[in-house]
């Protein structure tokens, strides 16, 4: 992960370095975590390059925590995107109603050349393939919304319950002491 050092000197990111910067956008704070899951995930599903950038920019206009957003988009690296392709695959399929019995053929099939025949299949599988891939985003970024929302209520439940134990402890002692 840069650092906000290293992304201010980027030569890429230094128009934009004084918006990506501001403290808000760093602070992993109730609202800005589950936001920045959910735009690191759809960022991760919908962006096939850049997805970093992607994310960050994303984060600006709803407040996410930008670390938070570009460490999510890694749920698609090199060694998972080809199961996210065929799961997008075959989701955008299901979804679509597209099967080998799918009439696809042109009026003209007779007369296309193997190329052409190849390139029509081609781009069906990637029209649905990007329709699985939005699919999968959209949902995905919903889902890690709520599970980041509650996981952090859940873990900062924790720590204040187990703050209030150790003050009662911590009271207890004191009258133990005072007492005796």
């Amino acid at each position: 992960m840069p650092t906000q050092e290293a992304m201010r000197e980027s030569r890429m990111l230094r128009p934009f370095a004084d918006r990506i910067l501001r403290s808000e956008l760093w602070r992993f704070t109730q609202r800005s975590v589950p936001r920045g899951v959910a735009l690191g995930m759809l960022a991760g599903f919908l962006v096939p390059v850049g997805q970093i950038f992607a994310a960050a920019f994303l984060a600006l206009p709803v407040r996410a925590n930008v670390p938070i957003a570009a460490l999510v988009t890694f749920i698609t690296n090199p060694f998972t995107y080809p199961f996210w392709v065929v799961a997008a695959n075959r989701l955008g399929s299901l979804i679509l109603r597209v099967d080998a019995m799918t009439p696809t053929r042109a009026l003209n099939e007779g007369l296309a050349s193997p190329a052409w025949i190849w390139w029509s299949w081609f781009v069906r599988e990637a029209g649905v393939t990007a329709f699985g891939f939005a699919v999968i985003g959209v949902l995905s970024a919903a889902i890690g919304y709520l599970v980041a929302a509650f996981g952090w209520r859940w873990w900062v439940g924790r720590k204040w319950r187990a703050r209030m134990v150790e003050r009662r402890e911590r009271r207890r002692q004191s009258e133990e002491h005072l007492g005796h």
